[in-house]
């Protein structure tokens, strides 16, 4: 009985807030839009459905950007301050930042997919992502970063490969990385 109550309660832990949400938007949009008809019906004597959805759109809309925009800044200055006082801690937010722009940001990464020659006496191939073109840095013309993930991980490794071992492909880079990452297992999407 415990443990029935113990899920119940976990239950309510994470319901709660996508239930109390609904419900405030739900209370808002009545607000809304019951002010909006009577005010339209007395003024010019009309009653237009569903405007209530649009006012509560724009309104959320604004909420969203005053949020980001207003409010979320002062927010960034103070963790970047404290960024700049803690080196390392720094380095891994910078990296992990990265990695997860690479995959999701707006400069994503992980969108020329290639098949790379890793061995030329059988011909041996494999997946991966170029991710950096121009290695002049490291004196490296002829070469190029690709990135190898790991099947079943959330890994992999960075290889400098000659040019002549790539071949791009023409498959949507999300379809590439699930074929990866489930090491061949969740196949291709046939669109």
């Amino acid at each position: 009985m415990k443990k029935i109550i113990a899920y119940f309660l976990q239950g309510v832990l994470y319901s709660a807030p996508i239930g109390i949400t609904i419900y405030i938007i739900y209370m808002v949009f009545k607000v809304v839009d019951g002010s909006i008809q009577r005010f339209l019906l007395q003024l010019f004597n009309i009653n237009i459905p569903g405007l209530g959805v649009v006012v509560l759109f724009i309104l959320l809309a604004l909420l969203g950007f005053l949020g980001s925009s207003i409010i979320a800044q002062p927010f960034k200055r103070l963790f970047k301050r404290i960024l700049e006082r803690a080196p390392l801690i720094k380095v891994i937010y910078s990296a992990f930042n990265d990695l997860l722009s690479a995959f999701a940001g707006k400069n994503k990464k992980f969108n020329k997919p290639v098949l790379v020659k890793v061995n030329t006496i059988s011909n041996l191939e494999k997946l991966g992502f170029v991710t950096e073109q121009n290695l002049e840095k490291i004196n490296e013309l002829e070469k190029v970063a690709v990135y190898f993930p790991h099947s079943y991980n959330f890994s992999g490794e960075l290889f400098i490969v000659p040019k002549e071992h790539i071949k791009p492909i023409d498959i949507p880079s999300a379809d590439v990385m699930k074929f990866i990452v489930s090491g061949g297992v969740a196949g291709w999407d046939n669109k």
